[in-house]
């Protein structure tokens, strides 16, 4: 599974979801889907301005876990 940690980036830069949002011109709901971990989809775009905000590579904002069944 893929786990985000745009929470982890933000909260290492001090930055709100707010702050990132109106910086890179990326939806709120966005932004909050990817702290929470429940979006679905990320256009390439937006982890572009994701990344250029947070002057990050876009492994900083997401890793993959093995689930306990591909072991």
């Amino acid at each position: 599974m893929i786990r985000f940690k745009t929470k982890v980036v933000l909260a290492d830069r001090q930055m709100t979801q707010r702050q990132l949002w109106e910086a890179a011109g990326i939806r709120p709901p966005t932004v909050s889907a990817m702290c929470t971990g429940t979006v679905r989809q990320i256009p390439v775009d937006v982890l572009d301005k994701m990344c250029r905000v947070l002057n990050c590579q876009p492994g900083d904002l997401l890793e993959f876990v093995p689930d306990d069944s591909d072991g």
